[in-house]
Order: structure tokens, then C-alpha cells, then sequence
């Protein structure tokens, strides 16, 4: 049986360190699977956008683009967060 208190007393008792690298792995983890997420289901949008009026593919590629660069920003505030926390215990 899962008992879930036990396992946060053990992760009480941990060294920070390890806490630290465990939440730098989740962190990065997390923004990366949003952001392909993300990525993905707007490229497939625009594809799908583009298909239906070709007319538009400049304007959409163009907002897909900068929706990309948005979108990626995010992973990169999960990387500096993940490496604040590696670096600052």
C-alpha cells in the first residue's frame, strides 16, 4: 500500500541537493512537454489553416513563427530555473 506520508518523510530527510537536482528535472521536464505540446498543436493549426485558404500561408507562416518564438520562451524560463536550482545549492 502507497503511503504517502512515508514518502514525505523521507523526502524531508533528503540532502537539498538531491531536492534541488529532482526539481531542476521536473522543471525542465515539464516546459519542455508544454512547449512541444504547444509547438505541435499550433503547427497543426496552421497547416490545416493553410490548407483550406493557400491564399493565406504568408500571413499564417508568419504568425506561426512569432507564436513559435512565445512558445519557446517558455522553455527557456524552465531552463534558467532548472539551472538556478541546480547552481544555487
Amino acid at each position: 500500500m502507497f503511503q504517502l506520508s512515508r514518502v514525505l518523510l523521507d523526502a524531508a530527510a533528503m540532502d537539498p541537493k538531491g531536492l534541488a537536482g529532482f526539481g531542476a528535472g521536473l522543471a525542465i521536464g515539464l516546459g519542455a512537454l508544454g512547449t512541444t505540446i504547444g509547438i505541435g498543436m499550433a503547427a497543426g493549426r496552421a497547416l490545416e489553416g493553410a490548407s483550406r485558404q493557400p491564399e493565406m500561408y504568408s500571413k499564417l507562416q508568419t504568425l506561426l513563427l512569432i507564436s513559435i518564438v512565445f512558445m519557446e520562451s517558455v522553455a527557456i524560463y524552465s531552463l534558467v530555473v532548472s539551472l538556478l536550482l541546480i547552481f544555487t545549492f
